[in-house]
């Protein structure tokens, strides 16, 4: 009868998938948009509110700058999306934006995107989800003391879900998408016609205005610049995920490059479409939003209460009539959910690019384990788990998050860019054919004015963002480089000193064979280790027990006489009650002594049932072991012996997610 636990496992994730099956989880572009671009896509729903956010620093008297930051981040987001449609051409084995700078750049440089896209994939996880809660929270505001359990509780679901496989969680999200798609041009569609119409929608915040932060009342020269380049940046969180899809080719069906690449151009495309007709929509029902409501003139009330609504569901209720309406429910739900559904980029793209680390040996091996499903579970665990802590830690408040968000994703734009222009060099050395030079020109110049434009943006990203905490994702993605370093040095040093450098040397048979059997009493394990011992046929036995309790030993020496056998019984004295250290002691001298030999040492073990039971028993054993196994030509045997409970325990035992299972073979090449 299977355990509950194994069968909330299959409910959870499902039946375990053959490795055979790899190739039926492949992605339709139907799929793939909502999968692998559904985080650029929800960004629309909070780029335009952080550019207003930032502009509202300074009053109303700014927000004739917002067309003009919109306009520059619908250029930069067309050169990037044409950029890595490049990419994914290019390099269409997967690993995007890592891949490029790795081979073009260094494997320092790769390093420095890959650490940055971790932590920015932790991040989209975070920002999203708390987005998310956020629109929630606009539609039903008596859950707002419940903002953290809501934010970590849709982190569970969308892991859980991602658990089950890329085809199921891809079904699961691919209405949501498609329905914030569609009720948002269908907004945007129905204001702009009220306005040509002469009926301009009218946001509930129009009526007031908003007074400066202190400092920045009558802003001018450099002071003016900042707060216009502070506000570009925020608006470039509508660029997050974009290099998702050219990490995840692989999932494509054939063909491979073609199908991503079609993907990437429509995302770009919805993603301006939906970005430009949001932000001219806010503008023309005069959204007036602000992140501290006490600075709102002409309301009247405790704006220390006050909890503005998100922009979109200003728009939603200013175009559908009012916070009661269908339409302004069916964009809250929409966007709550394509904000939540948003980590789902993150959840597919982190664990490929997990996965392709841990094959080049940056990251421990288990993040290249697939699970049950054939989903790289390990890091889909590994990523819940922390943006789970940092909502926590941040108490899901997007303002908060939002600082640490978008540095990673520049970073590794500007130096793919780099790394294409080095990778676009490189052909046309060897490239005669004038069609195809000209071509390759036109491409690295479009990818050269790519790393200057997003290099720009780090720069401004930096300048505005650090002591705002900018500096925490800066210091996470020096830690973790640090970290993927020194676990590479350490994967080399093991395989160097493994190497077979001389095989007579290293197939050459020890001198003797020394077998030491550890007894405590004389009970059926102690004997079958000592049958177990014998069938080795070594050129020493014996058997060897530490004199704790005098009495005791007396008892164990005459009960060992009476066995009869040949095996000699060595009593090793510890004044100081101690098992360990006299037996390793004893262990290294004779080693010394004749360091030719091998060692043998068989630990008779009880195989037990229950988790407590391990409390109860093996437990000198298990310091033994691990004493001995540091010690060089000792070889530790335990030799199991099964009570009863094991056998009433004895059923096939659940795995973790990708515990014990591998990439699938045909994606073991390096790329």
């Amino acid at each position: 009868m299977p355990k509950a636990t194994d069968v909330l496992k299959r409910l959870v994730l499902g039946r375990a998938v053959r490795s055979e099956r790899l190739q039926e989880t492949l992605l339709s572009k139907r799929l793939a948009l909502p999968i692998f671009a559904s985080d650029p896509l929800s960004s629309v729903a909070y780029a335009t509110q952080e550019i207003l956010l930032v502009l509202t620093l300074g009053g109303l008297a700014y927000l004739h700058f917002a067309p003009w930051i919109a306009a520059m981040v619908v250029l930069l987001l067309t050169v990037v999306v044409l950029s890595y449609r490049q990419v994914v051409h290019a390099y269409p084995n997967g690993g995007g934006s890592y891949e490029v700078v790795s081979v073009n750049l260094g494997p320092s440089a790769g390093l420095v995107v890959a650490a940055s896209l971790m932590v920015d994939y932790v991040m989209t996880v975070a920002v999203s989800v708390a987005s998310g809660v956020d629109n929630i929270l606009s539609a039903l505001p008596q859950l707002t003391e419940h903002r953290v359990l809501l934010a970590v509780g849709f982190v569970a679901l969308l892991t859980a879900m991602n658990l089950r496989g890329v085809r199921e969680s891809g079904r699961a999200f691919a209405a949501p998408t498609y329905l914030f798609i569609g009720s948002v041009l269908i907004m945007v569609g129905t204001g702009l016609v009220r306005y040509v119409l002469g009926d301009a929608p009218v946001a509930e915040s129009a009526a007031y205005g908003i007074e400066p932060d202190d400092g920045s009342a009558d802003l001018a020269g450099m002071a003016l610049v900042m707060l216009v380049l502070r506000a570009f940046s925020s608006g470039c969180t509508a660029l997050t995920g974009v290099e998702a899809i050219s990490n995840g080719v692989p999932a494509f069906r054939r063909p491979k490059s073609r199908n991503a690449a079609n993907t990437l151009a429509v995302m770009g495309a919805l993603a301006v479409t939906m970005f430009v007709g949001i932000t001219t929509l806010a503008l023309i029902s005069k959204v007036h939003i602000t992140d501290d409501a006490c600075r709102l003139t002409g309301f009247h009330g405790d704006c220390g209460s006050l909890h503005q609504r998100t922009v979109i569901a200003q728009l939603a209720a200013a175009v559908f009539g009012g916070e009661h309406s269908v339409g302004f429910y069916v964009i809250q739900a929409a966007t709550a959910l394509i904000l939540i559904l948003a980590a789902n980029t993150a959840f597919n793209g982190f664990p490929l690019l997990a996965s392709i680390l841990a094959r080049h040996r940056y990251l421990p091996r288990q993040m290249h384990n697939r699970g049950d499903r054939l989903v790289f579970s390990n890091g889909i665990l590994a990523l819940a788990i922390v943006a789970g802590l940092l909502l926590w830690g941040f108490k899901a408040d997007v303002t908060s998050l939002i600082h640490l968000y978008i540095l990673g994703v520049f970073t590794s734009f500007t130096l793919s860019q780099a790394g294409m222009v080095r990778h676009w060099n490189r052909e046309l050395r060897t490239l005669r054919d004038p069609v195809r030079r000209r071509h390759h020109n036109l491409i690295r110049a479009l990818n050269t004015v790519g790393a200057c434009v997003t290099g720009s943006v780090l720069v401004i990203v930096l300048a505005s963002k650090f002591t705002q905490g900018a500096w925490l994702a800066i210091l996470a993605t020096v830690v973790l480089w640090v970290v993927m370093r020194g676990i590479h040095r350490h994967y080399d040093a093991v395989s160097a000193e493994l190497a077979v450098t001389d095989p007579c040397v290293e197939l050459a048979p020890p001198s003797r064979i020394l077998a030491i059997v550890l007894v405590s009493t004389v009970h059926k394990p102690t004997l079958r280790a000592l049958a177990y011992a014998r069938a080795f046929k070594p050129d020493r036995l014996e058997a060897l027990t530490v004199a704790v309790d005098r009495d005791d030993t007396r008892i164990l020496e005459r009960q060992w006489q009476d066995l009869g056998t040949d095996v000699p019984l060595r009593v090793l004295d510890s004044p100081y009650r101690e098992i360990t250290r006299p037996v390793v002691n004893y262990v290294r001298s004779i080693r010394r002594e004749s360091p030719r030999d091998v060692f043998a040492v068989f630990i008779p073990e009880y195989v037990v049932g229950h988790w407590w039971e391990n409390l109860l028993h093996n437990q000198s054993a298990l310091w033994l072991k691990s004493r001995l196994l540091f010690t060089s030509g000792v070889m530790v045997i335990s030799v199991p012996w099964q009570l009863e409970s094991s056998a009433r325990a004895d059923r096939p035992v659940p795995s973790a997610p990708g515990a014990v299972r591998r990439g699938h073979p045909s994606s073991r090449h390096r790329h």
